[in-house]
């Protein structure tokens, strides 16, 4: 670049180079780094937070459908939890029979799953017994009053873990009052805290 100086009639030459030198590339590739990874372990934490909550959503989604079409159309609705990861609701038809309402698969790898030394919700309706779907079949009916009992009919409190086995994030629980069939859903945030998401 040629630049004109007032001073005699004289031509100066300066060079103007401009850019970046490797010292700074190699700060701002460093820095774009750090950013990329601190990105993936959000994404990472954020996709696990979406899996679980599908999945408790999608078990509530299903528990208060069966209680409002008992409710609605005044026949026991049944509830069967199928493991893995099945849902489905039969309505009991009078005098004998029954119709399949609704079957749903979670998804996202999300199955019903009770992880080692998980404790118990706030609820306190246990995390073992009547509801492990780990190795049995588990069926229950919502009442026309909007109750959920067993086969014997009596009122029955409940709840259902869920999450994807290999990751823990994922872990939530759905609490049924059998009495009044009011549910709820937690999140586990790790050692004995579960929070309502």
């Amino acid at each position: 670049m040629t630049i004109w100086f007032g001073q005699g009639n004289r031509l100066r030459t300066r060079n103007s180079a401009s850019g970046f030198t490797l010292v700074e590339m190699l700060v701002v590739a460093g820095v774009v780094a750090i950013g990329a990874s601190m990105a993936i372990v959000q994404v990472e934490q954020g996709l696990a937070n979406f899996r679980g909550n599908s999945g408790m959503r999608a078990v509530i989604g299903q528990l208060n459908r069966a209680r409002a079409l008992a409710i609605t159309q005044r026949r026991n609705m049944t509830v069967q939890f199928v493991a893995p990861n099945q849902i489905q609701i039969t309505r009991q038809e009078v005098p004998a029979g029954t119709t399949v309402m609704s079957t749903m698969l979670l998804e996202s790898g999300v199955t019903f799953h009770l992880y080692t030394s998980q404790p118990n919700t706030p609820d306190m309706f246990g995390n073992a017994g009547d509801w492990d779907f780990g190795a049995t079949t588990t069926t229950m009916a919502f009442t026309p009053e909007g109750s959920l009992v067993n086969q014997l009919g009596v009122p029955i409190n409940g709840t259902v873990y869920l999450g994807r086995p290999t990751d823990t994030k994922t872990a939530r629980a759905v609490t049924v009052f059998g009495t009044t069939g009011r549910i709820r859903g937690y999140r586990w945030l790790g050692g004995s805290q579960w929070d309502i998401p």
